[in-house]
């Protein structure tokens, strides 16, 4: 019994100590160390005094203590055999927040786990920081004495880096760890990441930020015609003294600028909102009136006000001849109709239509139709087309996208506007993410929808150099079109809603240029459809009893009269004549 009791605590013993021994930091040692093969220099940082002593020369500044074959350089005078294995890139790559007492800056760690691919012969790291859009950059170097051979099960430890202090708030860094040695003919040999710092309000809190600080408590309040909103006021500290209200519905805005009086109130204050128009839903904002400040929006609702005349109570004297004179001419007027009824029976049927049109038409109310409260965020829509047809079909499919975009309260993502992120991520892979996150998916189908590239290229459409030219597209949209009508057929299937997906054409396409796995889902013919369009992207009504939604600037005949339709409407004339002309020469090199 006691032989199982010790055995038992010398294993926990050594459970805690190989969880101790887990993570891995970086210790201070000599070069001379390192490079007799010392067992006191397991882990070591490399400074730049030790580069310069190695080398003779100091290193650019901005590259601490890097430089580009620090395996060769420092360890391979000794022994050049050490620096020529490949090694694996490390895994796992992670950044740890450390505590900063300064209020406008980030420090972090850098943490990550070596790869068993080569592990024998790893002789350390390289661990660099760069700004992105920025050229800021840090570098460290961290190598092993150069006798260490580590066992597979060193995977599992963790290495770390050291601080790297004063980041930037709310700023995009790449971090890249590096597994040395590098050959020169070796790619995999790193890991990057790209993070973001956090944000001031993030890291100190809303109060302590000028730039990030909004209102949080807004009240509206309505008596009669006037409308009151209160809302608290920025800390003193931040130095905030003026704000502004900007509310906007129908087209019209109304702007309102706010100077509030410290002395009366410093935590909160009042003002009004004039010119607003009764029976009208208003989309608000208010901010502090600084540069880039984050605006707070809220709703006012403005209620028509029953105006009602206050009641009178006439005396008898003038209540009794009124009513003798009302019974008077009560009797006139119904002589008068017994007399005149058969003379309106005649002429029953010659009255003139027009004049009850223009009677319907001045008497119909007019009923404000307003879009769906419950959606926060404009709906999101991905629009998918085939570049065969030339550069002048994209043109009308980009400028098609800037006035939904504009006009019609959506987001639109197109591969030719997130060009960097389609050559990040790969054309495929960029679409199938898209689709997922998108509200609707929106095929531009075209004659060149059906027909496939001339030149054979690789499965992976994303690595061709013509990614961000206007054939980025020509290798996928085959592959995205079968994969939306994937998703149409299954969708179909389980019996689910298919208004996610849709399809359109432009006025110089046919209807039979709609692929087979999109006949299922609702088709529209632009610009002639754009009413429908936008119906279906907001989920409202075109027609109800006694009313009609008109939106000026969606109509067929109206969306023209503003610069992004008229952009639309000149770019779809282009495509059909270069259309038109495309066609008439492939009929006449047919004869």
């Amino acid at each position: 019994m006691w032989t199982t009791a010790l055995v038992l605590f010398q294993f926990s013993a050594l459970a805690r100590a190989d969880s101790s021994a887990a993570v891995v930091t970086p210790q201070d040692c000599s070069l001379e160390c390192i490079k007799e093969g010392g067992r006191a220099c397991e882990y070591c940082r490399v400074t730049r005094d030790d580069v310069k002593k190695a080398l003779g020369f100091n290193t650019f500044p901005v590259f601490g203590s890097c430089i580009p074959w620090p395996c060769f350089e420092l360890l391979g005078d000794d022994d050049p055999n050490i620096c020529q294995h490949y090694v694996q890139a490390p895994n796992d790559v992670k950044i740890e927040f450390v505590p900063e007492t300064n209020p406008e800056s980030e420090t972090i760690v850098v943490s990550w786990k070596p790869s068993y691919y080569g592990i024998a012969f790893l002789r350390g790291f390289q661990v660099s920081l760069q700004a992105l859009g920025g050229s800021s950059t840090a570098c460290q170097l961290f190598l092993f004495h150069r006798n260490v051979s580590l066992l597979t099960s060193h995977t599992e430890m963790v290495y770390k880096s050291d601080p790297f202090p004063s980041l930037s708030l709310g700023s995009q860094y790449a971090v890249t760890v590096m597994a040395l040695p590098v050959p020169e003919q070796w790619e995999k040999f790193y890991q990057s990441k790209i993070f973001s710092t956090r944000s001031c309000a993030e890291k100190n809190g809303l109060e302590q930020c000028k730039h990030d600080w909004y209102p949080k408590h807004i009240e509206v309040h309505q008596k009669g015609t006037v409308i009151t909103v209160t809302f608290n006021l920025a800390p003193p500290k931040l130095g905030i003294r003026n704000y502004f209200s900007l509310c906007y519905a129908n087209g019209m805005k109304r702007y309102t600028d706010i100077t509030p009086n410290s002395s009366n109130n410093k935590t909160h204050h009042s003002y009004q909102l004039n010119g607003l128009q009764e029976g009208t839903n208003y989309t608000c904002e208010i901010a502090a009136n600084e540069v880039d400040a984050v605006r707070k929006t809220f709703n006012v609702q403005v209620t028509a006000i029953q105006k009602e005349a206050a009641p009178d109570t006439p005396s008898l004297a003038v209540a009794l001849p009124l009513c003798l004179a009302l019974v008077a001419i009560f009797g006139l007027l119904l002589a008068a109709l017994t007399r005149w009824r058969p003379k309106l029976r005649r002429n029953k049927f010659d009255l003139k239509p027009d004049i009850f049109r223009q009677y319907e038409e001045s008497g119909t109310p007019k009923e404000m139709v307003s879009l769906p409260e419950t959606r926060l965020t404009p709906p999101r829509l991905l629009m998918c087309y085939s570049s065969n047809d030339g550069p002048t079909h994209v043109k009308a499919v980009m400028q098609l996208g800037a006035f939904i975009q504009q006009h019609m309260a959506t987001q639109v993502f197109l591969d030719l506007w997130d060009s960097l992120s389609v050559a990040e991520e790969g054309g495929m892979a960029w679409h199938c993410r898209q689709i997922q996150e998108s509200d609707f998916v929106m095929v531009v189908c075209s004659p060149g929808l059906k027909q496939r590239p001339v030149t054979p290229q690789p499965d992976e459409c994303d690595e061709d150099e013509e990614v961000l030219g206007l054939g980025s597209n020509a290798y996928c949209t085959e592959a995205v079109i079968q994969l939306i009508g994937e998703e149409v057929g299954r969708a179909k299937a389980r019996g689910q809603n298919l208004s996610k997906y849709m399809s359109a054409v432009f006025e110089y396409s046919e209807e039979t240029d709609v692929p087979a796995e999109l006949r299922l889902v609702s088709h529209y013919t632009l610009t002639r459809d754009l009413p429908l369009l936008f119906s279906h992207l907001h989920g409202v009504e075109l027609h109800r009893p006694g009313c009609y939604l008109k939106i000026k600037h969606i109509t067929e005949e109206g969306f023209a009269s503003v610069p992004a339709g008229a952009a639309l409407q000149l770019a779809i004339y282009e495509a059909g004549m270069t259309m038109k002309a495309k066609s008439q020469h492939a009929v006449e090199g047919a004869d």
